[in-house]
């Protein structure tokens, strides 16, 4: 039996404990918040402990492994202290704060010999994962575009960073997971709107080593909840609905049949047959602890790792100061 915590109690904190709670062979031994009303809400609901000091439940509780869920100012002082206690973790994005602390969080994890995830949830999805083994397998042809649309209202939950930390990051970590290739330039603008303190919208272009363009469209100023991603190549282009799990390709009808050497001198587009996929639905929350907690007991499970954390962050800070100096960005491999 896997003894697991979760650490925070907000919307997604009790997301986790709920998940974990209906896991065979896992048992929610606890779950933290400064807030001890919010813990004791999610505890009873879910059958656990509450505590209103992290520490303490690590250090009475000894679980095995531990998800974080608190704001992203306090990622870094919880996964510490949670990496010391002895625990796998499993945080939440943006891994952290700043590009010092996530990597000081990844040589934690090295040193205690302990796994530490990164909740980039997205990669989980059914029908991204359907739509990476299509592209690998060559059903695009060369790919030229990849673009991102999330938009939604402004999230109450969220104080902290703005839109690009909260946002972008997810789709910046699909961008180099679907195109397999990094980034090597990119140009932001960003606004304030109507957030308080930080950045509420997001247009942002970034290039990558293989050619591909990256677009991403992101805010928090649209009345209704857009999740979309799609790419675009020779034969045509996919779209992936993540709130829907349904994966779509719209064939280009002048590529239709043409073989591999002759998409070089492609004729030129026009309007195919469209195709829905058929996707078996998941819960990604489930897959994504379910990894974790495979990859935590030593099986072989595809989870997303502290160093992909750092690669999305890193991202997201330079798109951050391209808005800021109005000009693009060149990128360093690291």
């Amino acid at each position: 039996m896997t003894r697991v915590a979760v650490i925070g109690a907000g919307a997604m904190g009790r997301n986790h404990c709920r998940v974990y709670r209906e896991m065979p062979g896992v048992e929610l031994i606890g779950v933290a918040d400064s807030r001890l009303e919010a813990a004791s809400a999610v505890a009873a609901l879910c059958g656990t402990r509450p505590f209103d000091d992290y520490r303490s439940m690590l250090s009475q509780m000894r679980p095995d492994a531990v998800s974080v869920v608190v704001p992203t100012n306090l990622h870094f002082e919880v996964t510490l202290a949670a990496l010391d206690a002895g625990c796998h973790v499993l945080v939440e994005k943006p891994i952290a704060s700043t590009f010092d602390e996530a990597e000081a969080m990844v040589l934690a994890a090295r040193r205690a010999s302990k796994i530490l995830a990164v909740g980039h949830i997205e990669r989980f999805n059914p029908a991204v994962i359907e739509l990476k083994r299509r592209l690998d397998d060559g059903q695009l042809g060369r790919a030229f575009q990849i673009n991102a649309r999330r938009l939604g209202p402004f999230p109450a939950r969220v104080r902290d960073v703005g839109v690009v930390i909260d946002l972008a990051t997810h789709d910046l970590d699909i961008f180099r997971y679907v195109t397999g290739s990094e980034a090597v330039r990119l140009y932001a603008e960003a606004k304030r709107e109507v957030h308080t303190s930080n950045e509420d919208l997001l247009t942002g272009l970034v290039r990558f080593d293989n050619g591909v363009v990256g677009v991403l469209e992101i805010n928090w100023l649209t009345p209704t909840k857009i999740r979309e991603l799609t790419v675009t190549g020779e034969r045509g282009m996919f779209r992936v609905d993540y709130l829907t799990q349904d994966l779509y390709f719209y064939e280009n009808a002048d590529a239709g049949g043409t073989s591999w050497d002759a998409l070089s001198v492609l004729r030129g587009v026009s309007e195919g047959a469209m195709t829905r996929y058929q996707v078996a639905r998941v819960e990604p929350l489930l897959a994504e602890l379910t990894a974790f907690l495979k990859a935590a007991a030593g099986e072989p499970a595809a989870f997303v790792g502290g160093e992909d954390g750092i690669a999305a962050l890193r991202l997201a800070h330079a798109l951050i100061e391209s808005s800021l100096k109005a000009k693009p960005v060149e990128l360093v491999k690291a």
